[in-house]
């Protein structure tokens, strides 16, 4: 069975993360591709808790924040390193993002997420709930405004020409893990006839989340604001968690119809965070792409040798 591999776009490049490696490939502004590439570690990639239904999707979630952190902030030091050299005539050091400048970063973003999609929806209902005759529809009207916010953020940051980018290497990161899923080569050519949609992207697992919480959020009927508020908050790792596991059951029976028709809206919506990307931007994520593949099996082998038991010293028959 092949292991399943997944990635981000990144500023001018392509993380490409599998079992127990990741790899980021980007496109430095002279043209040249500078690659990096680490091994996985740490207790969330071995704790056993942390491979449990709905944890295994909490921490996945958390995971996949912070390494695109770090892949984002190595991205963008490899564009300030070549401006500073080509400034400077002399090669310069590559300057680093102070870790609590990233994490403070990754804070902040989540906050603004939550409070743009989770907290301004309930207030928003705050006017007119009490129109609402029954949970049922104050919550599916809640669920229309956190879509709509959701979906017109998409697709107004795609009008701003660094993210229109970076929309171009989400494109093509799909497009390479779909033609090494498809066991097709590796190639500019090849991997080009590939759409640029994919079932585990995130941008779907964005859509379930949506459907998950308006699942769970009716059950809990009208509360009070506050409540309502608290609980958005609150409930948002056990929605992930949930959502988790069902892009990986859809992922796993993609190959029937119904499946393929369930995650349809969700294929549809990445429409709107991923763009054809040129040949450079294929190159960059296949380089990515194939880096890690290699790693991993270096991996493999080196410890399958190790495990496996010393050969038998020869025996010398005596004349």
């Amino acid at each position: 069975m092949k292991p399943v591999y997944g990635g981000q776009a990144v500023l001018e490049g392509v993380m490409m993360r599998g079992p127990s490696d990741f790899a980021v490939a980007v496109r430095a502004p002279s043209g040249k591709i500078v690659v990096h590439k680490e091994e996985l570690k740490g207790t969330i990639y071995t704790s056993r808790l942390a491979k449990l239904p709905i944890i295994r999707g909490m921490v996945a979630l958390w995971d996949t924040m912070a390494l695109g952190m770090r892949t984002l902030s190595f991205s963008a030091d490899v564009a300030f390193a070549e401006a500073a050299a080509e400034e400077s005539g002399e090669e310069a050091e590559k300057p680093k993002m102070p870790a609590g400048v990233m994490w403070g970063t990754m804070v902040v973003g989540l906050l603004f997420a939550v409070g743009l999609f989770f907290v301004l929806p309930v207030l928003a209902m705050g006017f007119v709930d009490r129109f609402m005759p029954t949970a049922l529809a104050s919550n599916l009207v809640e669920k229309v405004i956190r879509l709509t916010l959701i979906l017109g953020y998409m697709f107004a940051i795609g009008f701003l020409p660094d993210l229109r980018r970076v929309y171009e290497y989400h494109g093509a990161e799909h497009k390479s893990i779909n033609a090494y899923e498809a066991g097709a080569p590796l190639t500019v050519e090849s991997v080009r006839r590939f759409p640029t949609a994919h079932p585990r992207c995130g941008t779907t697992f964005l859509v379930i989340v949506v459907l998950v919480s308006f699942v769970l959020f009716t059950m809990l009927g009208q509360p009070a604001l506050w409540l309502r508020v608290a609980s958005r908050i609150v409930l948002i790792p056990i929605i992930a968690g949930l959502a988790y596991e069902i892009i990986r059951l859809a992922a796993r029976n993609y190959h029937r119809p119904f499946v393929r028709a369930l995650m349809a809206p969700g294929l549809a919506v990445q429409k709107l965070t991923t763009r054809e990307p040129d040949d450079s931007q294929l190159e960059t994520a296949i380089v990515s792409l194939q880096t890690v593949i290699d790693s991993e099996a270096a991996r493999a082998a080196e410890a399958t040798a190790m495990a496996a038991p010393a050969a038998e010293p020869a025996t010398v028959a005596a004349a």
